[in-house]
């Protein structure tokens, strides 16, 4: 196939840009002659003629992004085979084949159908068919060829951020590297200067400079402080075509931020701060707050407060507040009005993190002047004493006097003070004061051994302005006296053996004693003057507070005396001598060889020598046997019935029965005798029981005699008593009426049993004055025509 190139094909190309058709080698005529390759085919095996191509070709170029109203012409295909008699037919396969790229078949023109972008595609490889028409074989082998694409300065320079960020500490030095920025062309680069960018500053002069070639961009003044500016903005252009005129350019944004350092030292904005405080005011109590200002932040800010000097050093503080670095003052110790009215303080602010490289800028503190002046209050009164102890004797009279307490106002005015005890703390009320002059005294008698100390309060208060005051404890001490006498420490069971030998230690004794005199206890033992020589036992006195007690004689009968009585008198020996006599009781006993006692009754020498073990277990087995019976018969005797005389469907005990028997009255001396209420001898025959059949193996219930009691009353709840307990008592629906009336009735007594002890004739017209309920008994004793019926 050959390539055409006319030069009226290049002119016209050249005016529209449409294409530039480059062949790769031209024809040569050493290869004009065909090379015939003998062969077989798989198929007919023919002979194979092989000949040389008519068309070669390497590469095509384009320019990207035509504009044109026409299609661009790439090139043309042709074959020697072309007769240009219509038979051949040209086919373009590849990429973009028959979308960007389209070719003629009959002519073999090729031409790119769409606007092409270097940027997304550069190069474009495509095969080359020709096919006779009739045949559908091809006439030459397929031929592969490339169309580039030529790159035009259609893309301008990008950041690969929109906006950056950078910071670079104050008073940095000219050239000092903040940020490099970086900007791409997507043009390219081997081809022209489309791609070659430079970078120039546009904001930020005269602070900032941007290398041209690296995007780097320095400092370009010395020294900037951030506390004149701390944010600055930086736009930096990049442009194409190495910064010539038409390139093409793209900006970015640099925002850059100066961050501290401790160039700044504290200062106060005034020399010299006022405070006060009242004296009363405790330690810790804050008394205000002072700041020295430093335009740094963060940590170069940091500042402690400290107290170089001053007479107020001992008395005041400062502490630093972290928070809001300011300096605090508060109370030291206790504040006194009367002793000093005005301290002052000098405190100094310095930094805690200052920089070397600043140091030359002038010492990093500040100092300032702190007046404090205390304000007097109306204080309560202050004791001579943080407590007191007193001590006094248990026998002191009442009314003595054991001790004073003393206190004062601390103001100026001194106002008067008066005491008194805190009741809570002495509910005995066994101390009082004089309110006057703080003198303690006795109100009841003491006694150390019931309480050895009492802790009292003791209250000052201000006469003029009793709010205030103050509490003072006394701790008071009982000293002891002699009082108590000795006695036995314990309770002695002393026995003395038949057999005992004289001069033989029977019994040990001790003593104790509620005093407690200040060298220690010593006690003495003796025998009473009428035992002094006793013919059967003697006391030995230790001298250490014990003594012993020994046999005088050989041998003791229990036959003849089975109990000795002992008294033993005890001394102290404190003043005044206090003593106490004992009774020691020693029993006679039967004892082994050994000493050990057998048998101290003397009832036990009648005794026989014992019951068998057998003999006992069958007294026990009888005595069980018994106690069964009793509880058989018991339960037998409470599960029987008692079978009704009235059988019918409803209970007897829910049926009322209803006697209308009406009494005669006071002249009725035969209803009811009285005189059995009155007389506790009186006997009531017991009666049947008519709703049940009497059961005849128990003996009839009789109450017992009442002659020590007299009272109707008593009688009365006795009797009642015994009718809910006895098990043959009418039904619990029974009305059981006991004429019975108690003390106090408001009517008095109505009953006619009195009326015979009456003088004269009684006047019932009161009755009619109690109402309805008591008509009818007016009827009946409201006039003398009813009395006389």
């Amino acid at each position: 196939m050959r390539t055409y190139s006319f030069p009226t094909v290049l002119l016209w190309s050249c005016m529209f840009h449409v294409i530039h058709m480059i062949p790769s080698q031209k024809r040569t005529n050493k290869h004009s002659n065909s090379e015939r390759i003998t062969g077989l085919s798989e198929n007919d095996g023919k002979t194979l003629h092989r000949t040389k191509r008519g068309w070669m070709w390497n590469q095509f170029f384009l320019l990207e992004e035509y504009t044109g109203p026409d299609t661009q012409y790439v090139g043309k295909l042709h074959t020697d085979q072309d007769k240009g008699d219509g038979n051949l037919k040209y086919i373009l396969t590849g990429d973009g084949a028959g979308s960007l790229f389209v070719i003629d078949e009959n002519t073999g023109d090729i031409h790119a159908a769409k606007k092409l972008d270097r940027e997304e595609k550069s190069l474009y490889v495509l095969r080359a068919k020709a096919i006779d028409r009739k045949t559908g074989r091809q006439v030459e082998p397929e031929s592969e060829f490339i169309i580039k694409i030529h790159d035009i300065n259609d893309n301008e320079p990008k950041f690969t951020k929109d906006i950056y960020t950078a910071s670079i500490p104050e008073m940095s030095g000219v050239g000092t590297s903040v940020i490099q920025v970086t900007a791409t062309d997507a043009d390219d680069a081997n081809y022209g200067n489309s791609a070659k960018v430079v970078y120039s500053i546009l904001q930020g002069q005269p602070y900032f400079s941007v290398d041209p070639e690296t995007g780097i961009i320095k400092t370009a003044l010395p020294d900037m402080s951030r506390e004149n500016r701390e944010q600055y903005q930086v736009v930096i252009q990049a442009k194409d075509m190495g910064g010539q005129m038409g390139g093409l350019s793209g900006t970015t944004t640099v925002n850059i931020t100066l961050t501290d350092v401790n160039d700044n030292p504290p200062r106060f904005p005034q020399r010299t701060y006022q405070f006060s405080s009242p004296e009363s005011a405790p330690p810790g109590t804050p008394l205000g707050r002072i700041k020295a200002n430093d335009p740094d932040v963060g940590e170069n800010a940091e500042i402690e407060y400290s107290i170089s000097s001053g007479d107020g050093s001992d008395m005041f503080d400062i502490v630093t507040d972290k928070d809001t670095q300011e300096g605090i003052i508060t109370v030291k110790k206790h504040l006194d009005f009367e002793n000093k009215v005005l301290y002052t303080l000098r405190v100094e602010a310095t930094n805690v993190h200052p920089d070397p490289r600043f140091l030359q800028l002038g010492p990093f503190k500040d100092t300032a002047l702190v007046k404090i002046s205390v304000e007097d209050i109306d204080e309560p009164p202050v004791f001579s004493r943080p407590w007191y102890l007193i001590e006094v004797d248990e026998d002191a009279r009442e009314g003595s006097i054991i001790g004073q307490v003393v206190a004062q106002d601390p103001d100026i005015a001194k106002n008067s003070i008066k005491y008194s005890v805190d009741r809570h703390t002495d509910l005995d009320r066994i101390f009082n004061i004089y309110s006057g002059n703080g003198s303690l005294f006795i109100s009841k008698p003491l006694d150390r051994e019931e309480t050895p100390w009492h802790n009292i309060t003791v209250i000052a208060t201000e006469i003029n302005n009793p709010k205030q005051s103050s509490q003072i404890p006394v701790f008071i001490r009982i000293l002891d006296i002699n009082d108590h006498a000795p006695e036995f420490a314990n309770y002695y069971e002393t026995f003395v053996c038949e057999n005992a030998k004289a001069g033989q230690l029977i019994q040990t004794v001790s003593a104790t004693d509620k005093d407690q005199p200040p060298r220690g206890h010593r006690f003495f033992f003796e025998l009473v003057p009428e035992f002094a020589v006793h013919p059967n036992f003697s006391i030995v006195d230790n001298k250490d507070n014990t003594a012993g007690i020994m046999t005088r004689r050989n041998g003791y009968s229990r036959s003849k005396m089975s109990t000795y009585l002992l008294p033993i008198i005890i001394f102290d020996n404190d003043y005044p001598i206090q003593s106490s006599t004992g009774t020691l009781t020693i029993r006679v006993c039967a004892c082994d060889s050994r000493g050990n006692m057998q048998s101290c009754s003397a009832e036990a020498l009648l005794l026989p020598a014992g019951l068998s073990t057998g003999a006992l277990v069958a007294i026990l087995l009888c005595i069980i046997i018994l106690l069964v019976l009793v509880v058989l018969f018991t339960a037998l005797k409470r599960q029987r019935k008692k079978e009704p005389l009235i059988i019918s469907k409803d209970d007897v005990r829910d049926n009322i029965v209803t006697y209308n028997d009406e009494g005669g009255g006071e002249e009725d001396t035969q209803a009811f005798d009285i005189g059995t209420l009155r007389n506790p001898e009186a006997r009531e025959e017991s009666k049947l029981r008519r709703d049940v059949i009497p059961e005849t193996i128990f003996q009839i219930r009789r109450t017992a005699p009442l002659w020590e009691n007299i009272d109707v009353q008593d009688f009365i709840h006795r009797r009642l008593k015994e009718n809910d307990l006895d098990p043959a008592a009418p039904p619990y629906d029974s009305l059981a009426t006991y004429a019975y009336e108690g003390n106090d009735s408001i009517a008095n007594s109505l009953s006619s049993l009195e009326s015979l002890t009456t003088e004269g004739n009684q006047d019932y017209e009161y009755l009619s004055d109690w109402g309805p309920q008591f008509k009818k008994l007016a009827d009946m004793y409201g006039g003398e025509d009813s009395d006389r019926d």
